[in-house]
């Protein structure tokens, strides 16, 4: 296999001195580029998209052609895991992902199993061609979506606000929703080694949903299962000298950076709702920090982004240890000129504080 040109990424996370801070941003392969609409429109329908490894392939590359981003991630989906379990998976103009067979009851739930990981080859096989197209360009990101947040999803037949039948099930029938849990933790695990084994060198856990919790049920609902996919993760795939990181992403999660610091995980995504300084002092050396710049500033004026860039980096202060990323994902109608502003400045201003 290639060796990695830019490490910058995997040093940041175990942090090691770096020239710069590493930067990619989390749904950088989307539709605010006219370049992946044209594929979408090929594909003739996002599952398709997913589905088809060339496809994939060719979307993964597309922003680290435009800009000089320190990482790619697979393009994938977190429902492609209750798709494979024969939920029937599909995505709705305007409204979004929809399931065919939502899981409502117990039956339901007693019928599901880890999936055959036959059905999820097409992402492990994008991994191999994204991998043989980067050379060794940067890392490949590999990722999974939460229990927690699959559930919400399987539960609800669809995203609505609050997801309110997984928070009644969680009320009303908690042993049910720990067996569904308990599937899927096997389930979010068993995919995320094969990511590892098909070629990601870092994994990352979306549990976009977890802020709808309070603490005693995050602990119980969510952190739990986190922590059992962490223990049964391929850390030291192939003999590898330094171990497959894990970053953990809980949207909404900054009330919880302690709790999420002893997960096993290595770096914390963090959203716009805490400041990185104050994250950083919370977490202290247990983890590294990823984040945490508002998409929404990426609408706004170059000299904005820019001055938000200089705020982020500032908040984070000296030394590695700060992957740079936004607190969630970029929305589609970003101008693509400022993503290239916001990735100049991430490695133009971040120098002086990794200077000596």
């Amino acid at each position: 296999m290639f060796q990695l040109k830019n490490d910058r990424l995997l040093k940041a996370i175990s942090r090691e001195p770096v020239d710069m801070t590493p930067v990619w941003i989390m749904r950088q392969a989307g539709r605010y580029l006219p370049e992946y609409r044209s594929v979408r429109a090929r594909a003739g329908s996002f599952v398709n998209l997913c589905k088809t490894p060339e496809l994939a392939c060719e979307v993964t590359l597309q922003p680290l052609r435009r800009y000089a981003l320190d990482a790619a991630i697979i393009f994938s989906d977190i429902l492609t895991i209750p798709d494979a379990m024969g939920l029937g998976l599909e995505f709705i103009e305007g409204q979004g992902p929809v399931f065919a067979h939502p899981i409502r009851n117990e039956n339901a739930i007693n019928r599901l199993s880890v999936p055959d990981l036959e059905k999820l080859k097409y992402v492990y096989d994008a991994i191999r061609m994204v991998r043989h197209e980067l050379a060794g360009q940067v890392p490949l990101i590999g990722f999974c979506g939460s229990p927690w947040t699959l559930a919400a999803y399987m539960i609800e037949g669809e995203s609505r606000s609050g997801f309110p039948r997984v928070l009644k099930m969680m009320q009303e029938e908690p042993f049910l929703l720990h067996n569904l849990l308990d599937v899927l933790a096997q389930s979010v695990s068993a995919h995320l080694n094969a990511q590892i084994e098909a070629g990601v060198q870092v994994v990352m856990l979306f549990d976009t949903w977890g802020g709808l919790l309070d603490t005693p049920n995050y602990e119980e609902f969510s952190l739990y299962y986190v922590k059992q996919i962490t223990a049964n993760l391929l850390r030291n795939y192939n003999n590898n000298n330094s171990k497959i990181p894990l970053i953990l992403f809980t949207k909404g999660g900054s009330r919880w950076l302690e709790q999420m610091a002893t997960s096993g995980c290595d770096v914390i995504g963090v959203d716009w709702e805490v400041s990185l300084g104050e994250a950083r002092s919370r977490v202290g050396s247990r983890v590294a920090l990823q984040g945490n710049m508002n998409p929404g500033v990426l609408l706004e004026s170059p000299e904005a982004v820019r001055k938000e860039v200089e705020r982020v980096l500032s908040s984070y202060g000296q030394g590695s240890g700060h992957v740079f990323n936004l607190g969630h994902g970029i929305t589609p109608d970003v101008p693509p000129d400022n993503v290239k502003v916001l990735v100049d400045a991430v490695h133009e201003v971040s120098k002086t504080y990794h200077a000596g």
